[in-house]
């Protein structure tokens, strides 16, 4: 054919090096498993026995208060025919695995103690970790979340985590796979680097391989949103430690001036947060969580632990319609209506979804009047992958499993 510019490439000369930048920043990998919660426990509560503690406070609320998986539908919005089967499942997954992620809390569910009292609660922290090692109930991922450099005091946040990891490293014998540490209130982009360069000390001194203390923050101020959408090299400049960014949603309302009873995960204003982030995280790797209900049942009753259910169920079904896959639970109730909400989120469209792949690998219509673009092939088996994560049980072995459903 006849062209008009003789020679393209002289144009874009510099193509290579920005397209070595593009595959350096966004990968774009397949997702990886990731929980659908973090389970959030003060660090003077913590102990050996949590999860399992959990698991069957969980189960005893299910047994004493569901009585037939025919009350799941409207109590969480889920599909009926799906009931029996979401049902069953939740049962086991309290059985076999209640919590998929822990986090011991030294900052807000915590307080500020005397330095003395906050090195006791380390060690013994420690101790549980050790204990649940031995036991095979340490969760797929857990870790702590120190204090905020925000709050003044960096050398207690440091001091906690070297505590921290010192004691489970000599309890336990090495650094238990799954680990992480949440960054809470970032205020100042600063922070990131200092606390990278803490954690670079850390691995130097205990003896431990190169980034392996990744890190997430929480977003819990319109400051951390600010710098989020000003600063590209925020992901690179901190050399793949930063693992996830998790949504507070009570510090970040509260910093937007909402009253009390607006402050809630479905709130636009949350809404807006959640998509800054999503927008500055978009092909990082970095993970996204969403926030919290800091509600429990207002008594032992069926109708105030059906009302907790049903306004969880809600939240975490919002947090899933908008792409975030994993938010924080604070009581083991939240595990019933959390499991339940997931599960019946995962299940619904999976028969559909695998069809609409099977079609386009055979280049034939999916039916149903669909024409999906690539861009949908890739959502689609992105959503499939996310949903066998979701629904496998945890393997003997402690990892996370693969396959499907």
């Amino acid at each position: 054919m006849k062209t008009t510019l003789p020679e393209p490439s002289a144009l874009i000369g510099d193509f290579e090096e920005t397209y070595r930048e593009q595959s350096a920043r966004f990968a774009g990998a397949e997702p990886a498993w990731q929980p659908v919660h973090t389970v959030y426990v003060p660090a003077d509560r913590v102990s050996g026995d949590t999860v399992d503690a959990w698991g069957r406070a969980a189960t005893k609320l299910l047994h004493e208060h569901l009585f037939s998986p025919g009350e799941l539908p409207p109590l969480c919005g889920i599909d009926p025919d799906l009931a029996a089967l979401v049902h069953e499942r939740i049962r086991r997954k309290l059985r076999i695995e209640p919590v998929e992620d822990l986090r011991i809390d030294f900052e807000d569910g915590y307080g500020r103690r005397p330095d003395a009292e906050e090195d006791r609660h380390v060690e013994s922290a420690a101790d549980a970790v050790a204990a649940m090692v031995e036991a095979g109930t340490l969760p797929r991922r857990w870790g702590l979340r120190v204090k905020s450099f925000a709050d003044g005091d960096p050398v207690r946040s440091v001091r906690t985590l070297d505590g921290f990891l010192t004691e489970v490293i000599r309890r336990a014998g090495s650094l238990p796979a799954g680990f992480t540490v949440t960054f809470p209130k970032v205020l100042m982009e600063a922070y990131l680097g200092q606390f990278a360069a803490c954690l670079e000390a850390l691995e130097g001194g205990l003896g431990l391989p190169e980034c392996t203390l990744g890190f997430e923050i929480q977003v819990e101020a319109p400051q951390t949103v600010a710098f989020l959408l000003r600063s590209p090299d925020l992901v690179p400049s901190l050399k793949g430690r930063l693992a996830a960014a998790h949504f507070g949603v009570f510090d970040y309302t509260a910093s937007c001036g909402l009253p009390p009873h607006e402050q809630r995960l479905d709130h636009p204003v949350c809404d807006q947060a959640r998509e800054v982030m999503r927008c500055a995280f978009a092909g990082t790797g970095v993970e996204l969580s969403d926030g919290s209900l800091a509600a429990f049942p207002a008594s032992d009753s069926t109708e105030d632990v059906h009302a907790l259910w049903a306004r969880h169920a809600a939240l975490v079904a919002h947090s899933l319609s908008n792409g975030f896959y994993q938010g924080w639970d604070m009581h083991p109730s939240h595990l019933v209506s959390r499991y339940a909400t997931v599960y019946a989120f995962h299940l619904a469209h999976y028969e559909e979804y695998s069809a609409r792949v099977e079609a386009w690998e055979q280049r034939r219509e999916a039916g149903g009047g669909v024409m999906d673009e690539p861009a949908t092939i890739r959502t689609l088996v992105a959503a499939l992958t996310r949903a066998d994560h979701a629904l496998l049980d945890r393997p003997a072995s402690g990892g996370p499993g693969s396959g499907r459903p």
